[in-house]
């Protein structure tokens, strides 16, 4: 069923999702919002404000020539007016039109902020495409461009399109003024513009000594600190907000309630960033993307602090070294972490180029912050980032208030509270297996139904694979597909999902997986690699998947039973959706893969459950079918492989994927 947000029927999901300290801070909310529409407040006069948080002295030199070149070879790019936004291609960036969506032609309404409906896209467009230039990344490439040249043609088009957007966007007026997560990283932003623009002699007139850009600074963070996100949307959205603010405290401290706002954000951070992080490191979200978007705004928050001189709590770098250590675990030999849950292409902080990897980088300023670890995968590119923050970050070994810790002596490959387990075999092969919660707080908003999904790569290269996101707003049947049962490598029941769609945000029953067994050693010193689990998705019926990996043999088996004492005969669909660079050749219920890697060919043969009926399908719209999301807004045809039949109690499917040579 494809629900709506916005609806009746959604708000009363939604609804039933909270609890009573959540709809009475709602509640608040909506007075508040109403209260501002009648009595805007001025930002109060703030002379002899002077920016301090600049880079140390050399910080510059020490960025890689390498990756300094792709980011100027960007921001030429950008100059020339040219972007690319989840698929859509745009030469409009010389002069942006801040409301209008390229992709559907639309524009948003003006106005008063809260009353602009935009979860419509008949009404607004796609939301994302307005939003996502003005997050402002793109600025601070521009500026990472000055600031590694001297340039002054990059300065003066940052300082073109600030007081552009600004005088677009007064306070509370617009499409941009909705969201907390936008003001958050677009101040953010404006903290690392204003840094990477020191030595330009526009900078003070720009943002200190400018009137405009003080009222706007100012105006975000009142609203940062009156409309956190609450309770059951707790998720990323209120890391970016708390670190935002708490970045714009800290460096832009000019004002009376600076240091309210620069100590609520940092209680907001601590606490937050310990309720979406497992003990294990893993963000509880359970999706990939967003435990990268979450390491990289801690990162950025903790540079703040330290450029300022303000002690954050041991905590907070407690946390993000265990995220870094967690990341550095679960990542493939070509260091692709899993593709699991939600990924709208979110990032924190952006001074890179394109061709820059987003993993490499966080690893290797996890190894300037924190020091690697003797099993953490190699990292050899290179990126700007890194060296910026690591000039303003202390070491973690250095600083003071930082507790000794236990860091994992060899390499983890299973993470029981994130019901998450990695299986390394022979010639790189990876395999991820999940057993772990449907998503992170009542509503689950990013996550998928994928109980008991598996992902397996070969050198990196997608050979089982999780499809991805694609979209969020504007496309119902296309984002219910790719957080479908169906739209991952698992079992479906009675044509099902294991978890219920309350909304594209939303899930008002969530399965329960648990994992009855997890043996990673086995494969890597020659022998079999085991796992199993359960989930209660489907009434009435178990699924249970056991998979083993065997190093002899490179051979992946993968055993699904239904079970339960009194479960039904039921209509069963198990998929196996194959990566984009995958070809199959299916005969009856055996399929041959073939890839090529590095200008290797490679396959691999996939013996499917002969009880089932297999059929590939690729590329179908009604409904969709065989598709793979490489990013927000991006998908292409891809080969899935759907066996359908029955399954009751006494039925067990055996899948054998053999890789060759």
């Amino acid at each position: 069923m494809t629900v709506s947000s916005g609806s009746p029927g959604w708000y009363l999901r939604r609804l039933s999702r909270m609890g009573p300290r959540e709809v009475g801070g709602r509640a608040g909310d909506a007075v508040r919002r109403r209260r501002w529409r009648s009595a805007p407040p001025n930002c109060p006069s703030v002379p002899g404000a002077r920016f301090t948080a600049v880079l140390p002295a050399g910080t510059i030199a020490a960025v890689p020539p390498d990756a300094a070149k792709r980011l100027i070879a960007e921001a030429d790019r950008l100059m020339d007016g040219h972007a690319e936004y989840f698929g859509v291609v745009r030469d409009d960036l010389a002069d942006p039109d801040w409301s209008y969506d390229p992709k559907t032609g639309r524009r948003a309404p003006g106005g008063y902020a809260f009353d602009v409906p935009y979860r419509s896209e008949d009404a607004v467009g796609d939301i994302k495409q307005i939003w996502e230039p003005s997050r402002h990344q793109y600025l601070t490439v521009l500026a990472a461009a000055y600031a590694i040249t001297g340039n002054e043609r990059y300065a003066e088009r940052v300082a073109e399109h600030l007081r552009s957007w600004w005088a677009a966007n007064p306070p509370l007026r617009g499409v941009h003024w909705i969201s907390g997560i936008e003001l958050g990283i677009r101040l953010l932003s404006w903290v690392w513009i204003r840094r990477l623009l020191d030595g330009w002699p526009g900078a003070a007139e720009l943002f200190e000594d400018n009137p405009v850009a003080l009222n706007q600074i100012w105006h975000h963070q009142r609203w940062l600190a009156a409309f956190p996100s609450r309770g059951s949307s707790a998720n990323n959205h209120v890391i970016a907000e708390a670190a935002g603010q708490f970045a714009g405290a800290c460096a832009f401290g000019w004002f009376p309630s600076s240091a309210r706002w620069r100590a609520g954000a940092l209680r907001s951070l601590e606490r937050h960033l310990r309720s979406n992080t497992f003990d294990s490191g893993l963000n509880r979200e359970l999706a990939t993307e967003y435990h990268g978007l979450v390491l990289e705004l801690g990162l950025a928050a903790v540079a703040e602090a330290d450029a300022a001189d303000v002690p954050v709590p041991a905590s907070v770098r407690l946390m993000l070294l265990r995220m870094t250590d967690a990341l550095a675990a679960v990542v493939d030999n070509r260091l692709r972490p899993p593709r699991q849950g939600d990924a709208d292409d979110g990032h924190g902080l952006i001074v890179d180029g394109a061709g820059t990897d987003r993993w490499a980088s966080l690893l290797a300023t996890g190894d300037a912050v924190f020091g690697r670890l003797d099993w953490w995968p190699t990292v050899t590119g290179t990126d700007v980032r890194t060296p910026l923050l690591a000039a303003l970050i202390r070491p973690y070994a250095k600083d003071g208030t930082a507790p000794a810790v236990t860091r994992p002596a060899s390499r983890p490959g299973h993470f029981a509270d994130a019901g998450m387990t990695i299986l390394r075999g022979p010639a790189e092969i990876w395999a991820r297996c999940d057993g772990g919660p449907h998503g992170f707080l009542s509503i689950a908003a990013h996550g998928h139904a994928d109980a008991l999904s598996v992902e397996v790569r070969h050198d990196g290269v997608d050979v089982l694979a999780d499809p991805g996101t694609y979209c969020y707003h504007g496309q119902p049947e296309w984002r219910q597909y790719f957080r479908s049962t169906l739209g991952h490598n698992t079992l479906r029941l009675d044509g099902s999902d294991q978890s219920v769609s309350g909304g594209p945000f939303l899930w008002t029953r969530h399965a329960r997986s648990r994992v009855l067994a997890a043996d990673t050693s086995g494969a890597s010193d020659g022998g079999t690699a085991r796992w199993c689990a359960e989930h209660d998705g489907y009434r009435r019926s178990v699924h249970r998947r056991r998979v083993e990996l065997t190093a002899a043999s490179r051979e992946l088996r993968v055993v699904d039973e239904v079970r339960g004492r009194h479960s039904p005969r039921r209509a069963a669909q198990l998929a196996f959706h194959l990566g984009p660079a995958i070809t199959a050749d299916l005969v009856g219920n055996r399929a041959v893969l073939t890839w090529t890697r590095d200008g290797e060919d490679r396959s691999a043969e996939l013996d499917l459950p002969g009880q089932l009926s297999w059929r590939a399908h690729r590329g179908e719209s009604d409904p969709p079918l065989g598709w793979y999301s490489a990013g927000f807004g991006r998908k292409e045809p891809t080969t899935t492989l759907v066996g359908t039949g029955f399954a009751d109690g006494t039925d067990r499917f055996t899948t054998v994927l053999r890789f060759r040579g």
